[in-house]
């Protein structure tokens, strides 16, 4: 197995125990709304998605319009959660710090606004292992995941082509973002459906205590 150039690693899921905080803000204000919605409807329902994407479905649901100022208002009260409970996942200081030692680049390739990651990382610790400059947003593409817009441009801002390239994702729609562009995916399933992952066409790793030795480090 030859080891990639660059590793690419989604935040939320994957780098940070976020999924849970973020999808049980969302319940509990849609629910105030009017539209009863459990953490479990939540995740399955939202998660993944780019936030003008919640609202548009979000609002789908309801059959109305959600107050003017209510998508920021989720912002604010999701960064009030994420500083009171957020936490690395377990493993991923250490896989990260591994790859950097072995001499592979890394970075982050999210779905939500930079200034979400950066909060994320910084929460965590987990700032300490990359470079401002190898974070990335889907905010900044034509087209967040699934396709493959995110991961082809941060592949080539970090001067990787996509062959040398390894993608570990914890969703769906992740992994399809990072098969489109013919990169290698890893799909990160110790809290996510395994069966999806591997449907969409990810390798299944249930512990980031295995993504050295599974990239060939």
């Amino acid at each position: 197995m030859t080891p990639p150039q660059l590793v690419i690693f989604d935040c939320d899921g994957v780098l940070v125990d976020s999924e849970r905080i973020s999808n049980g803000v969302l319940a509990q204000m849609l629910s105030a709304e009017g539209l009863p919605t459990t953490l479990a409807q939540a995740r399955r329902h939202y998660q993944g998605l780019l936030l003008d994407e919640v609202l548009e479905r979000a609002q789908q649901k309801l059959g109305r319009a959600l107050p003017a100022g209510w998508l920021a208002r989720y912002e604010r009260v999701r960064a009030h959660a994420f500083r009171q409970q957020l936490a690395p996942v377990p493993g991923a200081a250490h896989a990260v710090a591994r790859v950097r030692a072995a001499g592979a680049m890394v970075c982050v390739a999210s779905q939500g606004k930079l200034a979400k990651t950066q909060l994320s990382l910084q929460l965590t610790g987990l700032d300490r292992l990359f470079e401002p400059s190898s974070l990335f947003s889907a905010h900044s593409v034509a087209r967040g995941k699934p396709h493959p817009d995110l991961f082809l441009h941060a592949a080539a801002a970090m001067g990787a082509p996509p062959q040398r390239c390894v993608v570990v994702e914890d969703t769906p729609s992740g992994v399809h973002a990072g098969v489109a562009a013919r990169m290698r995916v890893l799909g990160y399933a110790a809290d996510s459906d395994a069966h999806a992952l591997a449907r969409a066409g990810a390798e299944v790793v249930r512990s980031l205590e295995r993504l050295p030795a599974l990239l060939g480090f």
